[in-house]
């Protein structure tokens, strides 16, 4: 993986500081900028997927990036459904419970409870880290909506390169400190670090997939000589 590359990248582009400050102004659009801010940086997945040498795209086709990005929202949210249907089922216990059975009771089921359902919490997220990115990387290869949720597809791409996604993880757990150093710059800065950010990360789905890809490619060869 070309991990210095996802630094970088967006510099090459001789516009980049033109687009930078377009997408600071969609961020400070309230509702729908976030749309626009993520399908752009699909659009980046897409084309470290494609092998694409422009590495920023242009702020033209605005349908097609608020479409992307409300898909892309989507994704995440059906794949986070469960996290948030357990979350739900916390707080009914929480409040439930008590209305039902003696304080005493109520409270040790509730901890017993929660604690069994953070455990599972906590399962799903480590999943939903690397596949969320999976899916996501997915959706753009194929232009597909449902090709996020081909599941046996996904698991696959998971199982071909899992240090990649691995690394996709770590990256957007350490991203998120070098969007706060915007701070510093009397928090305007803050417009400009946050969507590098999210281009580093858009950069990391794309070429954790693409390696993904290379590698099911090369099974798939290995197997083709094989037979």
């Amino acid at each position: 993986m070309q991990y210095g590359t996802a630094f970088t990248y967006p510099f090459k582009d001789p516009d980049w500081i033109k687009k930078f400050v377009i997408a600071a102004v969609f961020l400070l659009i309230p509702i729908v900028g976030p749309f626009f801010l993520l399908g752009w940086g699909l659009d980046i997945t897409r084309r470290v997927i494609n092998g694409d040498p422009t590495p920023l795209a242009e702020w033209t086709d605005f349908g097609k990036l608020f479409m992307d990005g409300l898909k892309g929202f989507v994704i995440g949210f059906v794949y986070a459904l469960p996290v948030i249907l357990v979350q739900a089922c916390n707080q009914g216990l929480i409040y439930g419970l008590p209305q039902l059975i003696d304080a005493d009771t109520a409270n040790t089921l509730s901890l017993v409870v929660l604690s069994c359902f953070g455990c599972l919490s906590f399962l799903y997220g480590i999943f939903l880290a690397v596949a969320v990115p999976a899916a996501l990387g997915n959706f753009v290869a194929h232009d597909s909506l449902g090709a996020a949720f081909r599941f046996g597809e996904i698991i696959r791409l998971l199982k071909a390169a899992p240090a990649a996604y691995v690394v996709v993880v770590l990256t957007t757990i350490i991203t998120p400190f070098i969007g706060m150093m915007g701070i510093v710059f009397c928090i305007v800065g803050l417009f400009f670090t946050m969507p590098y950010v999210a281009m580093i990360n858009q950069f990391m789905y794309g070429e954790a997939y693409r390696v993904a890809r290379l590698e099911q490619q090369g099974v798939e060869t290995s197997i083709n000589q094989g037979l």
